[in-house]
C-alpha cells in the first residue's frame, strides 16, 4: 500500500464562505473510499484479477454515473467475483494508493480536534486495512460471502450500504460525538454520494462524476485531499 500516486493534476479553485465548517471547533470529515480515499475502485480491481475486469468495470461506470441501480450493479460485480479466494484482499491491498493528500488532511483534522469517517459500497475486507494505516475513526462497508474453503461465495453478507446508509452514517457519528451539524462535511465523487453530500454542513464533490458535480454545492476537481482545508475556516 502505497501514501501517494504521482500524476498530473487539474486546476482546482474552491471557494470558502463565513458559514463553513471552522477548524477551530471539533468537526467531523466523511469519505467516500474508492476514487476519493483511494485512487482506485477496489471491485474494479478484483475484477480484473477474475479474468472479468471489462465487464465489472463497465458496470461500475454505469453505477457512478447514476445510470444504473446501484443495488443492482453491486449484486451483478459481486456475483462476477465468485470463486475467488479470500487471500485475493492481501494482493489487491498491495496495488492501492492513498490519494495524494489524503494522509496530510486526516492528520490535520485530527490535531484539530476532529474526527474522520469512510463510508463505501465497497469491503469491509480493504476498508478495514485502510482504516488501520490511516488512523481513520468511523468505517462503514460491505461484507463479501466466503464460503467453507475459503472462496468468495458471489454474494453479500449483512446490511448493504446505500446512499441512504452512508447519509444515515454521518448524521449517526456526528450524534455520537457530540457535532453539530454545521461542524460535518461530506465528501465523495458518486452518485450514490449525493445524499450525504446534500445532507452535511458542508458537501464536496471530488474529481467525481457529473451529476455529482452538478448537485454538490463544492467540487474540488484536483486529485489532493488536502484542498480541502482551504474550504475550512481557521
Amino acid at each position: 500500500m502505497s501514501a501517494e500516486i504521482s500524476q498530473p493534476f487539474d486546476e482546482c479553485q474552491p471557494q470558502t464562505n463565513e458559514t463553513a465548517p471552522t477548524l477551530s471547533r471539533p468537526g467531523l470529515l466523511v469519505m467516500d473510499v474508492d476514487s476519493t480515499l483511494i485512487d482506485e475502485e477496489v471491485i474494479d480491481e478484483l475484477g480484473v484479477i477474475a479474468g472479468r475486469g471489462e465487464q465489472v468495470t463497465a458496470i461500475t461506470t454505469r453505477a457512478m454515473n447514476g445510470e444504473l441501480d446501484f443495488l443492482e450493479a453491486l449484486s451483478a460485480r459481486v456475483g462476477l467475483l465468485r470463486g475467488l479466494p479470500s487471500t485475493v484482499f492481501d494482493q489487491v491491498y498491495e496495488h492501492l494508493h492513498f490519494t495524494r493528500g489524503a494522509l496530510e488532511l486526516i492528520g490535520v483534522l485530527h490535531r484539530h480536534g476532529w474526527k474522520v469517517g469512510v463510508v463505501s459500497g465497497g469491503f469491509h475486507e480493504i476498508v478495514d486495512k485502510l482504516v488501520a494505516d490511516a488512523g481513520i475513526d468511523f468505517a462503514l462497508a460491505n461484507r463479501l460471502g466466503v464460503d467453507g474453503n475459503g472462496l468468495l461465495t458471489g454474494e453479500l453478507n449483512g446490511e448493504i450500504v446505500t446512499k441512504a446508509t452512508k447519509s444515515q452514517a454521518l448524521h449517526d457519528w456526528a450524534e455520537r460525538i457530540g457535532v453539530p451539524h454545521e461542524q460535518t462535511v461530506a465528501m465523495g465523487d458518486g452518485a450514490n454520494d449525493i445524499p450525504m453530500i446534500m445532507e452535511a454542513g458542508l458537501g464536496v464533490a471530488f474529481c467525481a462524476k457529473p451529476a455529482t458535480q452538478a448537485a454538490a454545492p463544492h467540487a474540488i476537481n484536483q486529485r489532493d485531499l488536502s484542498l480541502l482545508l482551504r474550504l475550512l475556516r481557521a
